[in-house]
């Protein structure tokens, strides 16, 4: 099913200044949302998303068990089943267009779809299942799409400090590691300045 988040904030869009000056044609770029199931992608888009996000957010069925696990996240009764979407301004002309990839491995397959044309991912961990994120860091080193790695910090979850989730991952000192909680637009939006600055600094001169 095909929805948008309802949030009474982002029911009445707000226009950027991009939006509202005739003639102005900000820089538009394509970010991917990844990570494994139930880890934080579509609260990630809808934290920061000026626009209603929308989203194809499906109930969880009997026909999941068994594949979902869902041991970290008891209370997730739903589940994304082709992407997220929103969108962010972050610099007056910049706009960031943010897809959220489903985390079951059955889906897959639309992750080619998702990262065609993007400048980069967010590669999303729960450092209570940081194999889940495997498949995304595999897929994003071998298509060479610059990433970074962000730590969802769930409550009541042990806190690690980047490094220690680097080293846990074996993920590469170019690439950025960063904590933040995907319910805090702050943090969402320092991840992906980071990713920004990271795909920035890749790309030849």
């Amino acid at each position: 099913m095909v929805d948008a988040v309802n949030d009474p904030a982002q029911s009445a869009e707000k226009l950027q200044p991009w939006q509202e000056e005739r003639g102005r044609a900000p820089i538009s770029v394509k970010i991917v949302v990844a990570g494994g199931f139930g880890v934080g992608k579509t609260t990630f888009v809808g934290s920061v998303s000026e626009i209603e996000p929308l989203t194809t957010e499906a109930v969880m069925t009997q026909a999941s068990e068994g594949t979902d696990d869902i041991t970290a996240t008891p209370e997730k009764t739903t589940t994304t089943v082709a992407m997220d979407f929103g969108r962010v301004t972050l610099d007056a002309d910049l706009v960031l267009y943010l897809f959220g990839t489903p985390g079951q491995r059955r889906f897959w397959f639309m992750w080619d779809d998702l990262a065609r044309g993007a400048i980069g991912a967010v590669v999303m961990a729960d450092t209570r299942r940081l194999e889940d994120c495997f498949p995304a860091l595999d897929y994003f080193e071998s298509c060479a799409l610059p990433y970074v790695v962000a730590v969802n910090h769930f409550e009541g979850t042990e806190y690690y400090e980047a490094e220690d989730v680097r080293e846990a991952l074996s993920v590469p000192d170019r690439v950025p590691v960063v904590i933040m909680d995907a319910r805090k637009r702050d943090t969402v939006v320092d991840s992906l300045t980071a990713l920004v600055g990271h795909a920035l600094d890749l790309t030849p001169a």
